[in-house]
Order: structure tokens, then sequence, then C-alpha cells
């Protein structure tokens, strides 16, 4: 288990590494201070548990102390922990939003989900996904705010990603804690890199939930993968540029041949080229987190039901 931090982000803020896959810099966990305790924002899969409570012991934090626990969407990277984590953080509130609240009450589908994309590697990966106990666990749609010491947290509605996506955006620091909505943005990285996964990818959504949190004009994403970066401009902008790129690539690579490996292929030669031509090249801990496959299925997920290419089988 990586034992790293935990790293000040000011305002008496602190990141957590929780040590996925035993590596370093691949899921964070966001440590914010209330009046009442402490508020944690994503929880990882099960496997990173230990990893979890270990940087909680680190920061001097006892788990009692934990009064809240929001996670920005019920995929297994940010929320397959939850209820494993519930039963060692036996103060906290559980939230999230309104459209995961029953898949975390009862995670049968879930599981299966993790089955049928993993196989066999799903268990060592990801854990046990436990369900959330139902009198903890609160529904979220957005607009919700929650005070935090020297300001609040307020809830984003930030689907595109998925359809029960949140991001945090934290008025004391002006930070957008993302989760997935943003990307994927692993330290040394030149920008980030696009997480758009199935089943329920929407791009329209996914820009329509970039401008909401540049509505917000933060000074700072922190990003679940990985840390916090500088806000501005520029860094929407590239984002919504870098996806549409990824969808013309799959576009052309679907109409040759739609199917999940070409499209893939297609997507990571255009990566390695366009990173090589800036000077950089892909980040081989990417695919620990977001595959180039994910990226396939979701985008010809998303092109066959927008009509761009034809239904799978016909």
């Amino acid at each position: 288990m990586v034992a790293t931090g935990p790293e000040e982000l000011g305002g008496g803020r602190l990141l957590l590494d929780l040590g996925f896959r035993d590596t370093e810099g691949l899921i964070a966990s966001y440590l914010l201070p209330a009046d009442d305790g402490w508020a944690l924002v994503e929880v990882g899969p099960t496997t990173v548990r230990g990893g979890l409570l270990d940087g909680l012991r680190r920061a001097g934090v006892a788990p009692e102390e934990v009064r809240s626990v929001f996670v920005t969407h019920i995929h297994l990277d940010h929320a397959g922990g939850l209820g494993a984590v519930a039963e060692v953080l036996p103060r906290a509130r559980l939230y999230v939003h309104r459209a995961g609240y029953e898949h975390l009450v009862d995670p049968t589908r879930l599981i299966a989900s993790a089955r049928r994309a993993w196989g066999a590697a799903a268990d060592p990966l990801w854990g046990p996904i436990l369900p959330v106990p139902r009198d903890r666990l609160v529904a979220l749609d957005g607009g919700e705010r929650f005070p935090l010491r020297g300001g609040e947290l307020e809830v984003l509605a930030t689907p595109g990603h998925a359809r029960h996506h949140l991001s945090y955006f934290d008025s004391a620091t002006r930070a957008v804690l993302t989760g997935d909505s943003a990307g994927v943005h692993l330290r040394g990285s030149s920008g980030a890199r696009p997480a758009i996964p199935p089943p329920d990818l929407d791009l329209e959504s996914l820009f329509a939930s970039l401008d909401r949190m540049e509505a917000k004009a933060p000074d700072a994403l922190w990003y679940a993968h990985f840390g916090p970066v500088p806000a501005g401009r520029p860094v929407f902008a590239d984002y919504r540029r870098r996806v549409l790129a990824w969808k013309a690539v799959a576009l052309a690579a679907g109409r040759e041949r739609p199917e999940v490996a070409h499209v893939a292929r297609a997507l990571e030669e255009f990566d390695r080229s366009e990173r090589s031509s800036g000077g950089g090249a892909p980040d081989p801990r990417v695919p620990l987190v977001s595959s180039y496959e994910l990226a396939a299925q979701g985008l010809l997920r998303y092109l066959r039901g927008r009509g761009e290419l034809p239904a799978e089988g016909s």
C-alpha cells in the first residue's frame, strides 16, 4: 500500500492519495474541515479502504470525526467502496446523486456490470461492493449547500460523463472538485484526457456541465485523477477541444469498422500523435483509471444513439 501525504491545499483542506493499484497519483480523496468535524469527497473502491484510513490517521483525523462523505458519482473507482467505508466511519452521513441512490443501496447491478467489464479481474481491482445503509444515505440533486470552515460546499449537477455525476464548489478555496466531469489530469500531464465511458455518455450535457463549472470562476480544479490544477478559461476550452477531437476520431474509425477494438486503437494512435507533437507522451498510468477501450465503448454507444453510426448489429 502506498503511503504518502496528506497534502495541504490551503484553508485546512487536505488531499489524501488512496494508493489505488499500489500506485501514487491515481485516485485522490479530499478532506475538508467543517465546524462539526470533517467532510470527505470521494472514497474510491473497497480495495483502497486501508489507504483511506491510513490517510486519515496521517492527517490526525479519527474516523468518528468524519461527519459527511460526498461522492461525485457511482462509478466504482469513486464510490465502489462507500458501503465498506460506511462501516468504519460510523458518524458520517453519505451523499450521492439521486439517480445513483438505489444502485448503492442495492449494488446488484453495479456488481454485475463490474463482472461484465472486468471479468476475473473485478474482485482484485475493486474488492467487494457492499450495500450502503439506506438510513445513512442522502440523495442530492444539485444546488444544495453545506457549511465548511471559511465557506460552504455547493453541489453542482454536472452530468455528461454519467447522468448521476455531481461536482462540488468549495467557496473558501474557490476550487471545483471535479470527479470525472472535466476529465483525467494526472500529475505531469500537459492537459486533461477525455473521460468518456459508457453507458450514458452525453457530450451535450458534458459541455453544459463545463459551462456550469466555468461560471463559478474557480481558481483551481481538484481532480479525482489526480490533484489540484490552476483553473481558467483555457482549462475548460482545451478539454472541450480534446473531447470533440476524440469524437471525430471515433466517428471516422467507426465508419470504417464499428468495433470497440478498432476505435480504441484509433483513439490511442491519435492520442500518441497529438501528445508527441506537443513534446509529450501519453502517461502510462492513465489506462489504469481510464482506458481507450472504455472511451471507445462510450463514444460508439453515444454516436449510435444519435444516429451518426448505424445501430449495433445493423
